[in-house]
């Protein structure tokens, strides 16, 4: 190709410059905007080949947690029968005759209260804040006050309500321990999600942990 030199003026050298400038920003534009679309593409690939198999082992995982809780539905009665367990034990580990492997199944429970319970809140706090005589014990009775401060789900934390007790039998005060009584009286746990946890023992004597969730492998 034969090369010819071309004469320009100040001002077409930086028109020029300002031409090519505009044509890198819009090709640099050009394949970002292809390569998020390709990104786009790769996710949405991706996502259609990996849900069907998640979602079998999701399935899959569901079914045998099913079979293992029936499997030992009778080995939980006779337990019961043998051993007096009572009936709101919410965990039951189960280990094999030679103490190689042990499975734990149960409950998960929540705190939870009937609406009784803003009755006990509302003496407690009285009681509290009437001790909040100066700058030191308004600190102080802040600081017992936050055990009362609730969880996400609105509940206090069942932990809590016994630290409340103990400072109510020790302050001997009979309105401060009414309040923690209809906050006790309140209490009515609901059972949440079950749980299997099995574990194996390694040649160390050691327990070690059966993975069953996805975040464990």
């Amino acid at each position: 190709m034969e090369k010819k030199n071309v004469e320009m003026s100040a001002e077409e050298v930086a028109e020029f410059e300002e031409f090519k400038k505009e044509k890198a920003r819009r090709e640099a534009e050009a394949k970002k905007k292809a390569d998020r679309e390709a990104y786009a593409k790769l996710v949405d690939e991706a996502i259609a080949s990996s849900m069907p198999k998640l979602r079998y082992i999701s399935q899959s995982i569901t079914d045998h947690k099913r079979i293992v809780m029936d499997s030992f539905k009778s080995a939980l009665e006779l337990k019961a029968e043998l051993f007096e367990v009572r009936d709101d034990q919410r965990s039951h580990t189960f280990t094999n005759s030679d103490g190689t492997a042990r499975i734990t199944i149960g409950h998960y429970q929540l705190d939870n209260y009937r609406d009784t319970v803003n009755e006990g809140i509302a003496i407690v706090k009285g009681y509290l804040e009437s001790l909040a005589k100066d700058k030191d014990s308004a600190a102080l009775v802040a600081a017992v006050l936050r055990l009362m401060s609730r969880d996400n789900a609105g509940n206090l934390k069942a932990s809590r309500v016994l630290q409340l007790r103990k400072m109510a039998q020790d302050s001997g005060d009979e309105r401060f321990m009414e309040g923690v009584r209809i906050i006790e009286e309140s209490y009515a746990p609901a059972e949440s999600k079950q749980f299997i946890r099995a574990e194996v023992k390694n040649e160390d004597g050691k327990w070690i942990p059966v993975p069953l969730g996805m975040t464990e492998c």
